[in-house]
């Protein structure tokens, strides 16, 4: 008669496991992620300009124009609020890629923090995306910036 007793025992226990894994998952899934935009915004209006025959010389179709993509972030209750801007969008077989020109003010330094600044948001907000093209309109260059995984970690044990 103790083994009956056991066994039941046991199905309860694993019935109220699994119940409560049921929920703790279903719970789980149903929190809001990290913000991660699936597809960028497209806007029709294109400027024509040196970047846009630049991006076409080099066999980019573009797809999209300058863009204001609206932010907002939660400081101790307060809600500030900011944007970012992308230039164009363009698609060279079958990848997307945002575009950032070039700006005489504010020239683009080479650099692991300029870069992580200025561009990373793009990477981070659009994962799909193929990259950033960094336009420069005085050197009639296209850069492609891509975001990747440091493996050499010894460069900053210093």
């Amino acid at each position: 008669m103790d083994t009956r007793y056991d066994t039941v025992i046991i199905v309860v226990i694993g019935v109220i496991l699994a119940v409560w894994a049921f929920y703790g998952l279903r719970t789980w899934l149903k929190e809001p992620g990290p913000l991660v935009l699936k597809t960028i915004p497209i806007n029709e209006e294109m400027d024509k300009g040196p970047a846009v025959d630049l991006l076409e010389d080099a066999g980019y179709e573009l797809v999209g124009g300058k863009m204001k993509i609206p932010l907002a972030f939660k400081v101790n209750g307060h809600t500030v609020y900011s944007r970012l801007f992308i230039d164009y969008v363009a698609v060279r077989k079958g990848s997307t890629y945002m575009v950032k020109t070039s700006r005489r003010k504010r020239p683009m330094e080479w650099s692991g923090p300029d870069l992580r600044d200025r561009l990373m948001p793009y990477l981070l907000l659009y994962p799909g995306c193929a990259g950033v093209l960094y336009v420069d309109t005085d050197d009639r260059s296209i850069r492609l910036i891509t975001l990747v995984e440091d493996i050499e970690e010894e460069e900053y044990e210093d």
